[in-house]
């Protein structure tokens, strides 16, 4: 997987970010989700170099990035710590001005990049997500069964970190087999990636944590840039397996937060860049391009 490519680790303000990065032409930012890594930008990554300039990183908490200590109030795992995270490496990258695509947790980085650094993101999309205050608002029984993770992950510790240590391959089958709308979708080759890091407790704490920043101090963010609206044009992906299309007129749902919001559903599930390389191919291609 990402043959040709550099792999390197860069130094932010209290952690580092593990990444690979290649290609030529814009610079364009790939965010990835939970429970995965950057390695779920495996099938898209060679035909995007082509046209792009790619860096694709580690989230914080996840994969081979540094696990910062949780904190009492979550700033650690934030969406605002997240995202202050990205811009750093862009731009000891040399990229002052890039372009963000996010599935899932990283869709939800990028959201809160476009508000924090507006004059940075020059556009985003964002896969399989609608902004985490409407769904913490709309909350009811449909949601809390569809995002159930949601509600085991933000317990108190040890809670979910004990119960997922305790079998990490059947947790993360679960999901990927229950999320997913093909269960080939994700490579033997990925899933050993995804395990690996996942075997790693501290990795399990600090992807709680993010969970759990996102149930407190991610919303009191969000409720204080209430009137901020993202700036830049935003595409918006989703799964028409997934939760997000059963529930939600997505791209009205994210005209709500942001002022230029294009957006279609995938034929796929919730991983789709795995479940649908050559869509995200093309979209990205259209969008960025």
């Amino acid at each position: 997987m990402f043959e040709g490519f550099i792999k390197e680790t860069i130094a932010v303000t209290d952690t580092e970010i593990n990444l690979v990065r290649g290609g030529e032409g814009p610079p364009l930012l790939l965010l990835h989700g939970y429970p995965e890594s950057h390695v779920m930008w495996h099938k898209v990554a060679s035909e995007l170099a082509q046209k792009f300039t790619l860096v694709i990183p580690d989230l914080r908490g996840y994969g081979d990035s540094g696990k910062p200590p949780s904190d009492d109030d979550h700033f650690n795992y934030s969406k605002r710590a997240t995202a202050r995270d990205q811009v750093e490496v862009m731009s000891k990258l040399g990229h002052d001005a890039f372009m963000v695509a996010g599935h899932d947790r990283g869709a939800r980085v990028g959201h809160r990049m476009a508000l924090d650094y507006p004059k940075k993101i020059k556009r985003l999309s964002v896969l399989d997500v609608v902004p985490t205050y409407r769904i913490f608002m709309d909350v009811d029984k449909r949601i809390a069964k569809m995002y159930w993770h949601w509600f085991f992950l933000i317990q108190k510790a040890p809670l979910p970190e004990t119960l997922i240590g305790n079998n990490v391959e059947f947790y993360l089958r679960t999901q990927f087999g229950s999320w997913g709308n093909s269960r080939d979708a994700v490579t033997e080759e990925a899933f050993a990636e995804y395990y690996r890091c996942l075997q790693d407790p501290d990795t399990i704490r600090a992807t709680c944590e993010d969970y759990r920043a996102g149930a407190t101090i991610d919303l009191t963010h969000d409720e204080s840039d209430m009137g901020q609206k993202i700036s830049c044009p935003l595409l918006a992906l989703w799964g028409e397996a997934g939760a997000m299309h059963k529930i939600y007129d997505v791209v009205e749902t994210w005209r709500e937060r942001a002022v230029d919001v294009t957006g279609r559903p995938i034929s796929c599930g919730h991983f789709i860049p795995e479940e649908a390389s050559g869509e995200i191919v093309s979209a990205f291609s259209d969008f960025f391009g």
